[in-house]
């Protein structure tokens, strides 16, 4: 085993192939370790979640290679058989790169029972071992566009893209199947262990995968509610997210600025991690139809109350403000930050997805985007937990033009980039692009991060703040809406200290890269400390 940094709370486990990464997957299931928060397996890696207060990355080193990597404790699994239609776009491509017949593909592919190796990427998505046992490469240049059901080949594995995405994947078939389906009490078809024996239903064209639209949690209100009049250029619901659900493929998502949403819930007397509206550059405006206590923290923006009287009042950032019906609110768009955080005493009225109402813009998991026209419902409650006059901001927001600085932590990937490129990561400001969501952050450098080794990386876990640098030599930062998986090598990951500051990084900004030390691979902690500690 080979351990990596990957910020201050995680670790990145290498292992000699998937067999191990599996055996030792299930060894920590079967024995967890104490202080460890979830585990994200991939193809040859696992990547480990820690709190750094129950144990340290070098005792977590320590306590994970003394795992016993030899049994084979998974067992046969649900078989699940999955019609295709061997139509894809890279059918013939992929019988040439095998230098076998397109036919001799097709009785290949449906002649052995996959595995379920592990999921990622997107929802839904499950990475298929065994089988055939093909091995073929990604697509030189992916498509913009791979449609849902696609049948694919990468690496070593075979999947199933659950919904519409962008890919690099070779394309054999298509299947009407559904991966990825919030109705069912399991969402994901394809589960870790599952079986998947393919069959073929003929080369015609299968009918178009209708994949359901982001679950719209929230009903129309007919009680106590805010009635949106413009939600701006993007307002979502946002909590802390759905931690813990690797297994289907589904990261945490959740707020950019966390700390500006649990102030918010603060200020209004809610419990820290209820959900707010995320607002993005202003703009929403809404009408309220009962009485309540609101509050709205984050970027520097100016809040408009106008009464039913007429006045026009300036409630403070960060403080408690009483509405009452008929009032309406106004968000200006802000002169520093990005993302503001609104939050209604009591919460809101609606229904969670997967245990969360965050928004996930990526996976298309949560609440639709609030739209003008919408009505969200809000609990009343009277008594209870007092309202908090004390609410800060915890840094001074970042505006354009300025210059941000954010600790990293070098890894998991460094040495993959000539020592020029590491050194360059923080040498050179990084322009922050339009491209930029809540999936990640586009940068631009006068000078691209050049790799010391080309090949291509097996899919291994992200987190937020991982810094990956595609082909191109120009990076993204990811953020709360990141996938789960990657196939670009990461070298450096934002310190969680600094995550919420970079979700409030407005386009045009620059952005300073300040290493915490120099990379190097994780040693474990000798046994003696370890009973020490």
């Amino acid at each position: 085993m080979r351990f990596y940094p990957v910020s201050l709370n995680a670790l990145l486990v290498e292992l000699a192939n998937l067999d191990e990464t599996l055996a030792l997957f299930d060894a920590l299931q079967q024995a967890p370790i104490a202080g460890v928060e979830e585990i994200v397996p991939a193809a040859r890696t696992l990547l480990v979640y820690f709190r750094p207060g129950a144990i340290s990355r070098e005792a977590l080193a320590a306590q994970i290679a003394e795992r016993d990597l030899s049994s084979k404790t998974r067992g046969a699994g649900k078989l699940i058989e999955i019609p295709v239609h061997y139509n894809g776009e890279d059918l013939d491509d992929v019988a040439r790169e095998l230098g076998i017949s397109r036919d001799e593909v097709i009785r290949r592919h449906t002649g052995s029972d996959y595995s379920v190796a592990f999921c990622g990427f997107a929802p839904g998505f499950a990475y298929l071992s065994g089988g055939a046992g093909f091995v073929v490469p990604r697509r030189s240049t992916p498509r913009t566009r791979i449609p849902a059901g696609a049948v694919a080949l990468a690496g070593g594995f075979s999947g199933i893209y659950p919904q519409a995405s962008p890919g690099g994947w070779q394309i054999i078939g298509v299947t009407a199947t559904r991966m990825w389906d919030l109705e069912r009490d399991e969402p994901a078809l394809l589960q870790p262990g599952h079986r998947v024996r393919f069959v073929d239903a003929g080369p015609q064209a299968a009918p178009q995968v209708q994949v359901p639209e982001p679950v719209q949690s929230v009903e129309s209100a007919t009680g106590p509610h805010l009635e949106i009049v413009s939600s701006g250029l993007q307002t979502l619901f946002q909590d802390l997210g759905r931690p813990g659900r690797a297994g289907q493929g589904v990261s945490a998502s959740g707020a950019l600025d966390r700390g500006a949403l649990r102030a918010a819930n603060r200020a209004v007397g809610n419990d820290p991690a209820s959900a707010c509206l995320e607002v993005l550059m202003g703009g929403l405006s809404f009408v309220c139809h009962g009485q309540t206590v609101a509050a709205v923290t984050g970027a520097n923006s100016v809040i408009e109350v106008r009464t039913l009287s007429g006045q026009r009042l300036r409630p403070a950032l960060y403080a408690p403000f009483i509405l009452q019906a008929g009032d309406q609110v106004s968000l200006q768009a802000p002169s520093a930050g990005l993302r503001n955080y609104l939050a209604i005493r009591g919460g809101f009225s609606a229904t969670p997805v997967l245990g969360s109402l965050a928004t996930d813009t990526l996976a298309q998991v949560g609440p639709k985007a609030v739209a003008a026209g919408d009505r969200l419902g809000f609990n009343t409650r009277v008594g209870g937990t007092a309202v908090s006059l004390d609410e800060q901001p915890a840094f001074a927001m970042p505006r354009p033009g300025e210059v941000v600085t954010l600790d990293v932590v070098m890894g998991p990937r460094s040495d993959w980039f000539t020592s020029q490129a590491q050194a360059l990561l923080a040498e050179q400001q990084w322009q922050v692009t339009p491209q930029s969501n809540r999936i990640g952050i586009r940068l631009a450098g006068e000078q691209p991060l050049q790799r010391a080794i080309d090949g291509e990386l097996p899919s291994e876990g992200t987190s937020v703040g991982a810094i990956q640098v595609p082909p191109s030599g120009q990076p993204v930062l990811f953020l709360a809406d990141h996938p789960l998986t990657g196939g670009y090598p990461v070298i450096a990951v934002v310190a969680p200290h600094h995550l919420d500051l970079a979700g409030q990084i407005p386009v045009n900004a620059q952005i300073r890269f300040n290493p915490l030390g120099t990379f190097e691979p994780v040693q474990p902690a000798p046994s003696n400390e370890i009973q020490a500690r």
